[in-house]
């Protein structure tokens, strides 16, 4: 089977193609720019670099590739620019989502859209597929409306929804949580981190996987692929202090009135993921093997 991925020059991207190649499908890797991905000459995979609001190169590459499946990881994730950049925020979020989806239709069988906590408001938390949507946030917002589209794609279609993504980051890549206390931490530096904030953290090895057994099972509607432990940041800063041997006493711990950010946060998330055990057979990692799991994988 042919897969395609946007976005896999982000954290997800790169745990998704190395995954995928592994169960022997052929990847066809989307980004913005040159690869970061080191897999040159692999048979198996052709990376694209590709703009999704750019219609006739997205259409050119659809086209040409005809992937049976479409994962769509490619978005504007700083929760602060989306709201300062609004217009961009939406031409990347749903603009593009909606002209990939019709390309997708035209060309694939199965289209799945990787989705957020963002797009609920955290009044309540462990939150499950079925409940409703109030984001506080443009982005939160932008992820939603995309979803609308998704729901009413003409192929079969799947929205998998997550939280708090974590793991390596490839060289050039984006910082997550964990890279950036570890980073502060080993150079010595103080760190402010909220924790007022709860999330059930996602180690990017089981998103993958996730995702992995929605293309095998062939899994249609939402899913709410997240780690299963419910943890606020500061808990987790100290958790990885506590790992990794580094000093956390230079963490200090505040709420989120400390920073003066654009973009609101719902202070509560963190997801249900019993449809997802029960559907797929997925079943993440705890948060302190998650951050073994780092370990194992930077050393090896």
């Amino acid at each position: 089977m042919k897969v395609l991925i946007t976005g896999a020059n982000g954290l997800l991207g790169q745990y998704l193609v190395k995954l995928l190649l592994g169960k022997k499908y052929t990847v066809i890797a989307t980004g913005r720019g040159a690869s970061r991905l080191p897999l040159e000459g692999h048979t198996r995979y052709k990376y694209y670099s590709l703009d999704i609001t750019e219609d006739q190169s997205l259409h050119d590459v659809i086209a040409t590739v005809k992937p049976e499946c479409i994962i769509h990881a490619a978005a504007m994730t700083q929760v602060d620019d989306c709201e300062i950049k609004k217009e961009e925020a939406f031409k990347i979020n749903v603009s593009g989502t909606l002209k990939l989806m019709g390309f997708a239709e035209e060309y694939s069988q199965h289209f799945i859209f990787i989705s957020t906590d963002f797009v609920f408001d955290g009044k309540k938390g462990n939150y499950t597929e079925d409940e409703l949507t109030e984001p506080i946030s443009w982005y939160g917002f932008t992820k939603m409306q995309a979803e609308q589209f998704v729901h009413h794609c003409k192929i079969p279609s799947t929205i998998v929804r997550t939280c708090l993504v974590y793991g390596n980051s490839i060289p050039g890549g984006r910082r997550n949580i964990i890279t950036w206390v570890k980073d502060q931490l080993e150079k010595k530096e103080r760190i402010k981190v909220v924790d007022d904030q709860w999330r059930t953290p996602t180690w990017a090895g089981d998103l993958a996987n996730g995702i992995s057994l929605v293309i095998e099972k062939k899994a249609l509607g939402i899913f709410h692929i997240s780690g299963k432990d419910l943890l606020t940041p500061y808990q987790m800063a100290l958790k990885t202090a506590d790992f990794f041997s580094l000093d956390k006493s230079l963490i200090e711990r505040v709420n989120a009135t400390t920073f003066t950010q654009p973009a609101l946060r719902p202070p509560k998330t963190g997801f249900v993921i019993e449809k997802a055990r029960m559907k797929l057979g997925y079943e993440p990692l705890s948060f302190a093997e998650g951050l073994k799991q780092m370990a194992v994988d930077s050393s090896s």
